[in-house]
């Protein structure tokens, strides 16, 4: 009788550790890539290190808007779900607010939605109205939500860069840097659905003047594009410059979106209220669409945010609320100035470039393998916040790979912060010198 094996090895396990394949849209939107903000999250560096990088304030919003949100949470219909296209108290703020620096008369019904905050619905936007293939141009430097909100929704991003200014001099403006509008041109096709405009934009802190927005316009207008007009920095801008919005512009109002925040605008970004302007035919569709993706927004805070609105006039709140930021805008400039470094002075939002090229660190320093393989910013970056105690985003993470070289010249540094922070963070940016 043939013998049985009597070995005791144990059953050979087949590897379950990733049974069902993911979507490739994952992939094409970078979403499973360690991205910039994880990188360089407070966990993964210096305890004490100041975080300049990320875009979220210090301080508290505005007391008489928390204690309106006090008073939401404390009565029984803002506990409960609002109507999908928002609690109308807020609807009939925004329309006050908005109706006429738009010069319009809003419909509540059909042309304002808000939204879980400006990133959902932008997002709803997209679903509404891409198809598969469908092309989208985008300004680089961009917001870096952009690019997977595009593609996983079947849209193609087509990268435009902002080209910025050329010379050896320290003290640049935000409005240096500039549209090529032949290029622009060029970058339309057949396949184009839409151009996502940023004003004032994130992290440059450009302004798009009417004269630029006016050449958009005519592309639009031309080759029949809708366009998304983020404008959640609009009450931050500086210098006396103006902002234009493009949905004003002959024409425009009938394709524009135009995106705004409460976050921003309150100091409040984890709120996640935000809200839609534009015409029935472009917030009825991306109403279907956040229906279905959020059905109705946080609704307590809705009540705050229409109270900011009611009474930010009255108590000059955008008024004053500028001025801190300029003043919180001067200290870092003014450190940047006295230190003979170059750097980018934003006409809007709360960023400040700073150029890093000439930032030298020794090629051995022990930098994490997050920061490998990419540009060369990201090892500057980590360098500063360790060796210094200040952190910044580099700007590489903004460009698509065949113009990433263009940002890593740049880091973002946010002066979304109180006083004493900044000025405790430009202390030690002192020390910056040194390695230059």
């Amino acid at each position: 009788m043939a013998s049985r094996s009597t070995s005791n090895a144990a059953p050979t396990q087949a590897d379950r550790s990733n049974l069902i394949p993911f979507s490739s849209r994952l992939k094409e939107g970078k979403a499973l890539a360690q991205d910039v903000w994880s990188i360089y999250a407070a966990a993964n560096l210096p305890a004490d290190c100041i975080n300049l990088g990320q875009g979220y304030m210090n301080f508290a919003p505005p007391a008489w808007v928390t204690k309106a949100a006090e008073e939401a949470l404390a009565t029984v219909a803002p506990n409960h779900y609002s109507h999908p296209r928002g609690r109308i108290r807020l609807r009939e703020a925004i329309k006050s607010f908005y109706g006429p620096q738009l010069n319009r008369d809003l419909d509540v019904e059909s042309e304002i939605l808000v939204t879980s905050g400006a990133n959902e619905g932008q997002y709803s936007v997209f679903t509404a109205f891409l198809e598969q293939g469908d092309e989208v141009i985008m300004f680089e430097p961009f917001f870096d939500q952009y690019l997977p909100s595009v593609t996983f929704n079947g849209g193609k991003p087509v990268y435009v860069p902002l080209h910025p200014p050329v010379g050896d001099k320290l003290n640049s403006s935000s409005s240096e840097w500039t549209v090529d509008f032949q290029e622009l041109r060029r970058a339309i096709t057949p396949r184009t659905k839409m151009i996502i405009v940023n004003t004032p934009h994130n992290p440059v802190g450009k302004v798009f003047t009417k004269q630029e927005l006016e050449f958009i316009a005519s592309l639009a207008e031309e080759f029949n594009l809708l366009v998304m007009a983020d404008e959640v920095y609009d009450c931050l801008v500086f210098d006396g410059k103006e902002h234009v919005r493009i949905a004003n512009l002959p024409g425009m109002w009938d394709r524009t979106v135009t995106v705004l925040s409460a976050g921003k605008a309150f100091a409040a970004t984890g709120w996640r209220v935000g809200w839609l302007i534009g015409p029935a035919s472009i917030i009825q569709p991306t109403l279907a669409a956040s229906t279905r993706i959020v059905f109705c927004s946080n609704s307590p805070l809705q009540e705050a945010a229409a109270a900011g609105l009611e009474q930010a006039p009255g108590r000059k709140f955008f008024e004053t609320q500028l001025a801190e930021y300029d003043e919180r805008r001067k200290v870092l400039t003014d450190a940047f100035d006295e230190l003979g470094l170059k750097y980018t002075m934003p006409e809007g939002s709360y960023f400040v470039l700073l150029d890093i090229s000439n930032v030298n660190f020794p090629e051995d320093y022990p930098f994490p393998k997050s920061v490998l393989g990419r540009g060369r910013d990201f090892r500057a970056c980590w360098f500063i916040a360790c060796e210094l105690g200040v952190s910044s985003i580099p700007v590489s993470e903004f460009y698509c790979e065949d113009h990433a070289t263009i940002g890593e010249a740049y880091a973002r540094f946010a002066f979304c912060k109180d006083v004493d922070t900044l000025k405790s963070a430009v202390e030690r940016l002192r020390r910056l010198k040194d390695y230059m």
